[in-house]
């Protein structure tokens, strides 16, 4: 089991507001908040965002490159999927592979892939 995540962000009210309502979304809750981060805990895992200092703010993030990649996160149902998607597109969050789209990670892989306030790919999977 995953004890932890954590991630820094190039703003953290950004970030806040848009995980906050994602993982709220997935039943996690705030677990810890301070003047440069906030976390959320789900059962025993949780999930941590913290301010980056200014100076290493202009070496951006791209998920092609070393590190993180992208988090995935279990959805209750394809139905499920499908209402995230709506609040997704509703919010106007960038929906990725919507070509593809619930198919992207493949034929037997129903999910949305979109990206976070500084481009960090995030998916939602329905279970098989």
């Amino acid at each position: 089991m995953l004890h932890h995540v954590e991630i820094n962000v190039s703003d953290l009210s950004k970030a806040t507001e848009f995980w906050g309502w994602f993982l709220g979304e997935l039943n996690y809750e705030v677990y810890q908040r301070w003047d440069e981060g906030i976390s959320w805990k789900c059962n025993m895992t949780y999930i941590v965002f913290v301010q980056t200092e200014e100076r290493f703010i202009q070496a951006g993030y791209h998920r092609a490159r070393v590190g993180l990649n992208h988090l995935a996160f279990y959805a209750d149902s394809r139905k499920h999927v499908d209402q995230m998607t709506e609040k997704l597109r509703n919010k106007h969050i960038p929906i990725l592979y919507q070509d593809r789209h619930p198919f992207a990670g493949g034929a037997d892989h129903y999910a949305v892939f979109f990206e976070g306030p500084d481009r960090l790919k995030v998916e939602l999977v329905a279970p098989d």
